[in-house]
């Protein structure tokens, strides 16, 4: 079977195919995870406001993000899970609907405990059910050709939706207060569910159709009986996939991946500038533009998972991330300099330019199993970045600077390079997806 679905007569009376449905899956896909990505960045901007209104402190309000940071990882596996057994519409809207309950209501609470539940708890639980499981789930069920472009694309949608949700509201917070920008979001969200009722679809199969670039020899995840337990299938997705080498492998080197962006880089980049003497808004001008490129870096590497091997890519990606690291405590300074301008280009491409490889071998060691299984690894990424953001900090007070940080953050990147050309040893093992119910 081609990439397209059915042909469609032109005006010289040739048939032109039309274009496959799961593009516009695809675009839904994009949609959603841009807010989910917006959302999740919301609360550093509310901050300081709500630190001024009702004198609650920064660890305080710093717990809520905790808690959204840790459920966003935790809730990825058990989503996928949730997709497989009542569908991706229903948990997506649910999900939407969550993070438009848990922003709105913000506008009336006045303990903090309040702050915990709305941002932490159920903003944290919507945007991890619509987090890199959904990108997994949607990019295997929908997708045979082109997978690796496809995840590389909703992949860059995070950095897209802080670029477009940040700036947004940072204005109306500064202008008008943090309780429009909570409406803001919660409108946001909602506006996203009539979409995805109507135009999402859990299978090709539900449309009489097959994967985008199906074949006889691939032709992508059949439809599974929706039955069982969703935690156990999550579990039990884990319990299997602990007893493939490769797992360990993928958890662990992506665990270093988020340990050494998210969680050092991201927390601890503007703190290590400031030590340097680099103005704050230089500094964050900076971490924003790694952003930027993040989106460049991510659909290029999904481009380059589906043309070379994942295995290889990703010992390079985090090569080249262990040298940057090991180099830029001599590049922080007062002024930006070219190698600074460099430094923050070659980060932002590489950011999270692991997740299409990642995802594809998933894929090729996990089979139909591979959206619960990466939810897995995903979490190993939030749980790696929790530590580095922590412990980064325990250096800056212990050793009065960052560079301890930075060159032990270089050390692991080396370790997840030889992590990644160990799967290659490893054998394949299929976990079957639904049916581990």
């Amino acid at each position: 079977m081609t990439a397209l679905s059915s042909p469609r007569t032109g005006r010289s009376g040739t048939r032109r195919p039309a274009l496959h449905r799961a593009w516009l899956i695809a675009a839904i896909t994009f949609v959603t995870m841009l807010g989910a990505a917006g959302f999740r960045s919301v609360p550093s901007v509310l901050m300081d406001p709500l630190h001024a209104e009702f004198g609650w402190s920064h660890a305080t309000i710093g717990s809520a993000m905790s808690i959204n940071m840790t459920l966003f990882g935790l809730m990825s596996p058990f989503a996928a899970a949730l997709m497989d057994r009542f569908g991706i519409r229903a948990v997506v809207s649910v999900a939407l609907a969550l993070v438009a309950a848990g922003s709105g209501l913000t506008v009336f609470m006045t303990q903090a405990w309040q702050l915990l539940l709305c941002w932490g708890l159920l903003v944290g639980v919507g945007t991890g059910s619509m987090s890199m499981a959904f990108v997994a789930t949607v990019s295997t069920r929908w997708f045979v050709a082109r997978r690796g472009l496809v995840s590389g694309v909703l992949t860059a949608a995070n950095a897209t939706g802080q670029l477009i949700f940040l700036p947004l509201v940072a204005t109306l917070t500064d202008h008008h207060g943090w309780r429009p920008a909570s409406i803001t979001v919660a409108l946001a969200a909602l506006a996203v569910v009539p979409v995805v009722l109507l135009a999402m679809r859990d299978h090709p199969h539900d449309l009489g159709l097959q994967a985008y670039g199906a074949t006889e020899a691939d032709p992508g995840p059949p439809r599974a009986a929706r039955t069982g337990n969703s935690a156990l299938i999550a579990l039990g997705a884990l319990g299997r996939a602990t007893r493939v080498p490769a797992f360990w492998f993928l958890a662990g080197s992506f665990a270093i991946c988020g340990a050494t962006t998210n969680g050092l880089i991201g927390t601890h980049f503007i703190p290590a500038a400031q030590d340097h003497g680099m103005p704050v808004t230089t500094a964050a001008s900076l971490l924003a533009l790694v952003g930027v490129f993040d989106v460049a870096g991510t659909i290029a590497s999904g481009w380059f998972t589906d043309r070379f091997d994942p295995r290889l890519l990703l010992a390079i990606y985090y090569l080249g991330r262990g040298l940057s690291l090991l180099a830029l405590p001599s590049l922080l300074s007062p002024a930006t300099t070219p190698s600074t301008w460099v430094f923050i280009l070659f980060y932002g491409l590489d950011w999270v330019a692991t997740v299409p490889p990642t995802v594809g071998l998933c894929r090729r060691y996990f089979g139909a199993g591979a959206p619960i299984v990466f939810g897995w690894v995903f979490a190993a990424h939030q749980l790696g970045a929790a530590v580095a953001a922590a412990g980064a900090g325990f250096i800056r007070d212990a050793e009065g600077s960052y560079n301890l940080a930075f060159y032990l953050a270089a050390l692991l990147c080396v370790v997840a390079a030889a992590l990644c050309l160990l799967i290659g040893l490893t054998r394949r093992a299929a976990v079957p997806a639904p049916a581990l119910a």
